[in-house]
């Protein structure tokens, strides 16, 4: 008990403590900045306007080949391609040396992005075709020509890639640019990790690491990616979800039958799907998966109270995203993050709207992703997913059914697991985490906010394990930036604000 209140008081004291004035060094990066705005937008635009889907191979190399171009005009050091075979998006590596230096920190960000539909995007925007507007296109701005100047802080970017997670590369790049351009003096040795799978998964992360488990050697990782507070504050974030998901299909008709002539006796397998998913969670929010919350690591007393500060933020995103109370009563943003999820990210049977028929369609799928906590293990809770399908009845296979399934059993579901990983967490009191809260204090006037944990979900769990790696997270999207949907985009003072706050990484003490 003694050491939970100490370390209260170090989190209170941390979080109350006026924020110090901006360092020297920080506001020599500022002015390089400001001079160099509209070069480094320029190359921005320029790496937005490549597409990065997952399953863009052509693609994501392309990608990769304009990183390796801009890392080493800016005097990158070592920059290759790092691939665990040939059919792998590389990471891209690069380095700086610093004579003297006895830290060695890696600063992570992932230039593949999530899939696109370009109908759903709004009149005028196309995903990889990158545009400036005054502000957000839902509250009416309008599209700024990118000659225009003075830039306005308040202008956003909308591409895919935007704030997920281009711009976190761009960022950690530029701030090696104005270090280097200012003569600040490093502190450290910097490499640069910038993976092209994150959005799938990460498949091939784990054997990079094994191959090149000497090259990565370190003492920190700084992982850039992610959305800044929701009230705007800069925050540092000491853990990420695990991630696990699963398709599941179940069937009806082996041919689409008419509605009039079949309805209410071929099994609808739309109604079928809809009635499965609706048995894994109740009207709480609950998820009712037997075992589904059994072997989570208990919430600390500790992380308990760094919550306890933190700024409210419920009502606000209720207003902001219309939602009259959240699914899980008596929990806020905050506390629901800290247990396991369970999403239907989407559901597909037929056609609807114009294009619907009447038909009892021969099938219904849903992909499910599940937010894992630490104490979860990723194969285990995909199992304990499908169990739960077996309770319900349905004889569960990886492969289409046969048509000899077809007649021995009544209700079949195919269900295939996706690539998956745990979660993690970085104790908020080791000496790293004191470095970097004073580094990143020093680049900003306000508080920052520590978060034990955030929603998302990044595959840090790898390098963990593999590189026994102290890992960090510095955010630095605005919240509202669309990410993983349609009109992803970017405010651009968070951009600049976060190139300071990692070049303050960079050369902390």
């Amino acid at each position: 008990m003694a050491m939970n209140r100490i370390y209260f008081l170090f989190i209170v004291l941390l979080f109350f403590h006026n924020a110090q004035s901006q360092s020297p060094e920080i506001l020599k990066i500022r002015e390089y900045r400001t001079r160099q705005e509209s070069h480094i937008l320029n190359d921005l635009l320029r790496l937005l306007s490549v597409p990065n889907t997952a399953t863009d191979t052509s693609g994501l190399q392309e990608n990769a080949n304009m990183l390796t171009e801009i890392m080493k005009q800016s005097g990158i050091q070592n920059v290759q391609f790092l691939k665990a075979d040939e059919l792998s998006a590389p990471v891209v590596y690069g380095e700086i040396m610093t004579a003297g230096a006895t830290r060695t920190i890696v600063f992570y960000a992932h230039y593949d992005g999530q899939p696109v539909d370009p109908s759903q995007w709004a009149k005028g925007l196309s995903p990889f075709v990158p545009k400036i507007y005054t502000g957000r296109i839902d509250q009416g701005a309008t599209e700024v020509p990118r000659s225009q100047t003075p830039i306005d802080p308040n202008w956003r970017i909308y591409a895919r890639g935007s704030s997920d997670d281009k711009a976190g590369i761009m960022a950690i790049l530029y701030s090696y640019q104005a270090i280097k351009n200012t003569n600040t003096r490093l502190t450290c040795n910097i490499k640069f990790f910038f993976e092209g799978e994150e959005e799938h998964g990460s498949e091939h992360l784990v054997n990079i690491l094994d191959k090149y488990k000497q090259l990565l050697q370190s003492d920190l990782w700084i992982i850039c990616d992610g959305p800044i507070h929701q009230t705007g504050r800069k925050q540092i974030v000491f853990g990420v979800r695990g991630d696990a998901g699963i398709d599941i299909t179940v069937y009806g008709p082996s041919r689409p039958l008419h509605s009039g002539h079949y309805g209410n006796w071929a099994p609808n397998p739309a109604m079928r799907l809809a009635k499965l998913l609706a048995s894994m969670k109740d009207d709480n929010g609950k998820v009712t998966v037997k075992g589904f919350y059994d072997d989570m690591r208990p919430v600390t007393a500790a992380e308990k109270k760094a919550i306890a500060v933190l700024p409210s933020v419920d009502e606000q995103m209720e207003k902001e995203l219309g939602i009259r109370e959240p699914e899980m009563k008596g929990k806020n943003l905050y506390e629901s993050l800290l247990l396991p999820s369970l999403n239907i990210r989407g559901m597909q049977s037929a056609n609807i709207g114009d294009k619907a028929s009447n038909v009892i369609p021969v099938s219904a799928t849903a992909s499910i992703d599940m937010r894992l906590v630490p104490g979860n293990e990723s194969f285990r809770q995909q199992q304990k997913v499908i169990d739960h399908v077996q309770r319900q009845g349905y004889y569960v296979t990886e492969n289409d059914p046969t048509a000899e399934e077809r007649m021995k059993y009544n209700k079949i579901a195919k269900i295939v697991r996706r690539p998956s990983y745990d979660a993690m967490r970085t104790p908020m009191d080791n000496d790293f985490a004191k470095g970097v809260i004073n580094a990143v204090r020093g680049a900003t006037k306000e508080e920052v906010l520590l978060v034990p944990t955030m929603g998302g979900s990044l595959p840090l769990i790898h390098l963990e394990k593999k590189l026994n790696a102290k890992i960090i997270i510095l955010p630095i999207a605005n919240h509202d930036n669309n990410q993983h949907a349609e009109n992803e985009n970017l405010r651009l003072q968070n951009f600049w604000d976060g190139i300071e706050i990692l070049a303050s990484v960079m050369i902390m003490p």
